[in-house]
């Protein structure tokens, strides 16, 4: 017997090793075994196929050990992990280091994840109570320490206490119970302790929904008779949550589990009090902030018979072992978060989680008030259900957009900030109403660079061709591409002029003029540089959320689908940059971007004010954002892609080539791309050098396939291995890096 194996590799295939005669009865498909794999490595691999049919001209070497008594990873997980690798080109190692949490993946026979353990006490198994009296002897205080125990064990009816219970006894002295233990009178033992702490918390029902609410709930149920995946397209605060947990209660009743993604761990914090209060330990959180172990607990438990009925998280939850899912909702659908650029398999968790629920036979809920372009147009062609609330819960009137025309206030000598005039009139209205504001700006440090006032010279990354950062609390310049850091130069290093001076503005510099301009207010700022820690995230939010912060600047990890209700005004400032990237998709996420941002305000029973700083107020997105007419931005978008042929009119699939050698990464792309176009002719593109062109010391060069929809994604991938095996065959190329991103954002 044989058995194909999974190997933790960035190598294509699977590996066929020898079943041992021992072992024939004892292992299955989703048993991890421990393989030899060259002359000294020993690999933890997932057995993917059993069989009977030994490879031909090849020596075949034994299984060393078996890890498990059962599965760790079912069918369906090894069907995703196989549509994985297909589609988003990536070997099939890669899925499966990116599934498992890195204890369930041990290397070279260490061991791999241990459960916690801790130490409790109880009284000794040899012990004659009726000599115990001549065993204590005179030792009062032992004497003393017995008795709190045993009535302790007695009143709780347990008959073990831990030593951090006894440590809390008034007779206790580690002196003291170390005698009673030497005696044999008490025993110490240890007992597996989980991480993961279940809270004991009064349940509450789902709220009853609005008659809005209910009829689209109603239309998502009828929805699923004829389509598996349906989009819901609510405005912002139109109250889709609530329907999300009203929509996890019919299934959970059926003894179905549910997947509640989300693109980012911030939001998991607000939404997790509220899907505890209603489903309790029913729900475990997984994701990237949660540590190895803790996630490996779960893992366990998700394939226990008490296993999670529903699990919320960011896009690594997907690859959790699911017995019986029923539905997945893929909240903020058409956020980037959900596509993983680095390393691969640099999939996207939303289309990924609709293949899940395929496999399972389960039924999708996409919600965005701003859906991706892709998944709007799938709804509008008949391919997803679709169903649409317009309306805010409670008739609360969506936001008021004003729209400040920068260029004209600066000619005019009336722009004497980062904010214009009408922006801090209505700050100051808020705050002295009680009221909270937000202020949007998608750029963080201080300054987008520094510049020579006398020869224009602006320092760069040494490691990557990009200006570096200004960040003035730490007094450094950063770059945001490899995350090095510099000191501050003195002088320009090409002219030796003294006078440097930064230029544009950031998170930091906007939070700086904040605190200048309201000096009564609790300014915070949330963006990458404040939310590295474990709690950070919360810590902001939680302050924000109890009234404790008056002004929160950040970027766009404000426009996610936080809800808040005491914010009153919302400033976008530089919203032309949102629109500027050299991107077919800027328009559609600067419109995203503003338009969650906008929604964050008036929450609650009142309507808000959204102020929208542009130098360009006359570009027709901002006539979209101020009618909140998401449809006609959807179909101008659809003309544009259509002349072009952009998604979603055909499938992209970028190449990307990386070397420390500017000349082998420029001829390796073009002997790829050459053999490409002899094959796919105008459909390949390339090779082009990107705009940051060297990252970290590589040199990049990209060619883009542009695919129409019906193309064989079969002959596309051959095509493709046969490129990159010639291209490895030539000892020029070995060593040059090569990589695929599919749908890339």
């Amino acid at each position: 017997m044989f058995a194909d194996l999974i190997l933790p590799l960035p190598l294509p295939g699977m590996f066929t090793y020898a079943i041992p005669a021992d072992m024939q009865n004892k292992i299955g498909k989703g048993f991890r075994v421990i393989v030899p794999f060259g002359k000294r490595k020993y690999y933890t691999g997932i057995v993917s196929n059993i069989h009977s049919k030994a490879p031909q001209n090849m020596a075949i070497r034994e299984i060393h050990s078996l890890i498990d008594s059962h599965p760790v990873v079912n069918e369906h997980q090894l069907k995703l992990w196989e549509w994985i690798s297909f589609y988003y080109l990536s070997s099939p190692g890669d899925v499966y280091k990116a599934a498992l949490p890195s204890p369930m993946i041990p290397a070279d026979l260490k061991p791999g994840f241990k459960p916690r353990t801790e130490s409790f006490i109880r009284l000794h198994s040899s012990l004659n109570v009726k000599s115990l009296p001549g065993i204590i002897g005179r030792a009062k205080k032992q004497q003393a320490l017995l008795d709190e125990i045993s009535l302790f064990l007695s009143e709780n009816k347990r008959d073990s206490i831990s030593r951090k219970e006894i440590s809390g006894f008034s007779s206790f002295s580690p002196s003291v119970l170390n005698g009673l233990l030497q005696k044999q009178i008490l025993e110490t033992f240890d007992m597996e302790k989980g991480r993961i702490v279940n809270e004991n918390m009064p349940l509450r029902k789902a709220y009853p929904l609005s008659e809005l609410q209910q009829k689209a709930l109603n239309e998502l149920n009828n929805c699923f008779n004829s389509k598996q995946t349906c989009l819901l397209h609510g405005v912002t605060s139109s109250g889709k949550t609530e329907i999300y947990i009203h929509l996890i209660d019919q299934f959970t009743a059926k003894g179905e589990q549910t997947l509640y993604l989300l693109p980012e761990i911030a939001l998991t914090a607000q939404l997790t009090q509220r899907l505890k209060s209603v489903f309790g330990n029913k729900i475990g959180i997984y994701h990237s902030k949660i540590n190895d172990n803790e996630r490996t607990e779960i893992w366990q438990k998700m394939l226990s018979e008490d296993p999670y009925m529903i699990i919320l998280g960011a896009r690594s939850s997907l690859f959790l072992p699911f017995q019986r899912l029923g539905l997945v909702i893929v909240d903020e659908e058409h956020e980037t978060g959900y596509k993983q650029q680095d390393p691969s398999p640099r999939y996207h968790a939303r289309d990924t989680a609709i293949m899940l629920a395929h496999i399972y036979e389960a039924k999708t809920v996409l919600g965005s008030a701003t859906p991706s372009i892709e998944s709007y147009y799938n709804a509008m062609t008949g391919k997803y259900g679709l169903v649409t609330i317009k309306e805010r819960f409670n008739s609360v009137h969506l936001p008021e957009i004003d729209i400040q025309n920068t260029k004209e206030l600066r000619m005019k000598r009336k722009m004497k900030s980062l904010l214009a005039p009408d922006l801090i009139k209505q700050i100051n209205n808020a705050l002295d109403n009680g009221g909270q504001v937000i202020l949007f700006r998608n750029r963080r440090g201080f300054a987008s660079l520094i510049e020579c006032k006398l020869c224009a010279w602006t320092p760069k990354c040494t490691r990557c061709d990009v200006s570096l950062t200004y960040h003035k609390l730490s007094n450094r310049l950063v770059c945001h591409y490899c995350n090095t850091s510099y000191p501050v130069p003195s002088e320009c290093l090409n002219c030796g002029e003294k006078s440097l001076k930064p230029l544009g503005q950031g998170t930091e510099q906007l939070e700086e003029e904040v605190n200048q301009l309201f000096p009564g207010a609790v300014v915070a700022r949330m963006d990458m540089d404040t939310t590295r820690g474990k709690d950070s995230y919360e810590r902001i939010i939680k302050g924000f959320e109890e009234k404790q912060i008056d002004i929160l600047v950040g970027t766009q990890m404000l426009s996610k689908g936080l809800d808040f209700d005491n914010v009153n005004v919302v400033g976008i400032i530089s919203a032309d940059s949102l629109l500027n990237y050299p991107d077919f998709r800027s328009h559609e996420r600067g419109f995203q971007l503003m338009m969650q941002a906008a929604g964050r305000a008036g929450r609650k029973n009142k309507q808000g004010l959204v102020i929208i700083q542009s130098a360009h107020p006359g570009q027709p997105i901002y006539r979209y954002l101020l009618n909140n007419d998401y449809e006609s931005f959807f179909r101008s978008q659809l003309t544009e892609r259509k002349l072009f042929n952009y998604p979603p009119y055909s499938r992209i699939i970028c190449i990307i080539f990386k070397h420390r050698n500017e000349k082998i990464v420029e001829k390796a792309s073009a002997f790829f791309t050459s053999y490409l176009k002899q094959s796919l002719q105008e459909r390949v593109l390339g090779p082009n050098k990107p705009i940051v062109s060297r990252i970290q010391m590589y040199h990049i060069r990209e060619t883009v396939l542009k695919l129409e929809a019906g193309l064989s994604p079969k002959r596309v991938r051959d095509t493709l291995n046969n490129a990159e095996k010639l291209l490895r065959e030539e000892q020029e190329f070995k060593y040059s890096i090569l990589y695929y991103d599919v749908d890339p954002l």
